[in-house]
């Protein structure tokens, strides 16, 4: 199965209280699953990996084999694509714990989106926060 996961972190703070989103569609464009969760305190980069792992969590829950991954972190889809060096020791055990999730699916890909078209996954995570 294919599908496309958008995913979103938020944080009232940098760092501060945070929560992620993540929308999850079939081919089709229906959305089949969400994920909308508080993560504690945090920076915004990590509570855009944790949604990012979930979402790809989720997805494999759902049997899906192939995935395409849209967040409109740049930082996270260049640093998973290995263009971006990471350098908080942090971000590189979630990174690693990204793309062994990745990794265990037959094919995938990272795309980066602008904000205006993540705005569910965004709401998903306010709505945590909320």
């Amino acid at each position: 199965m294919y599908v496309v996961i958008y995913t979103d972190g938020a944080c009232r703070g940098n760092p501060g209280p945070s929560g992620i989103g993540a929308s999850i569609e079939n081919e089709n464009g229906d959305e089949i699953a969400t994920v909308s969760s508080y993560i504690g305190n945090g920076t915004n980069n990590r509570a855009e990996y944790i949604a990012a792992i979930e979402g790809v969590k989720k997805a494999i829950q759902l049997q899906a084999e192939e995935i395409e991954l849209r967040m409109d972190s740049l930082l996270v889809v260049r640093q998973v694509e290995g263009l971006w060096k990471i350098k908080h020791p942090s971000l590189k055990i979630l990174n690693q714990e990204l793309k062994h999730a990745l990794n265990s699916l037959k094919k995938w890909r990272v795309k980066h989106v602008p904000r205006e078209k993540n705005q569910r996954a965004d709401s998903l995570a306010n709505m945590a926060l909320d």
